[in-house]
């Protein structure tokens, strides 16, 4: 069983998707940073100050003013900031994919298939694929007119 595992584990597409989800990791942590501190404070800012990452709603009933205190107090809260910021990360990251996917078949799109050699058609056997040069019909033997 052990070797059977070792077999499995060592195949390419196994390491290549392990390699590919370390990556993705560390990219999704990227996009995270890009959303959180370069698009998002831009955007509060034209929107009035606002900070996505503290948007809540209180559930409970008492006020609190921070996402913080609430949180820190056990209220009940919807962080539709939070969420709004892991939206934005999902887009991007889904729009890098499809933008890698799509180059990746622009680029792993196979060659045409080299065209057919021209041929011919036999008068009385209507059997095709007979080279323009020959002199009989290789099916039914007929004498053929040269091209």
């Amino acid at each position: 069983m052990f070797k059977e595992f070792k077999e499995f584990a060592m195949r390419g597409n196994v390491i290549d998707m392990a390699i590919g989800i370390i990556i993705g990791g560390a990219f999704g942590k990227i996009v995270t940073s890009v959303v959180n501190d370069i698009l998002m404070p831009p955007i509060g800012l034209v929107l009035g100050h606002v900070d996505f990452s503290s948007l809540f709603l209180n559930l409970s009933g008492t006020h609190y003013d921070t996402l913080a205190e609430a949180k820190k107090a056990g209220a009940a809260v919807i962080s539709y900031g939070a969420f709004l910021n892991t939206v934005i990360d999902f887009v991007i990251v889904a729009f890098v994919v499809f933008l890698l996917v799509k180059q990746m078949n622009r680029i792993m799109k196979p060659a045409p298939a080299p065209a057919a050699p021209p041929t011919k058609e036999c008068p009385y056997c209507v059997s095709g694929g007979i080279a323009l040069n020959a002199t009989r019909c290789p099916h039914c033997t007929a004498e053929l007119k040269a091209a």
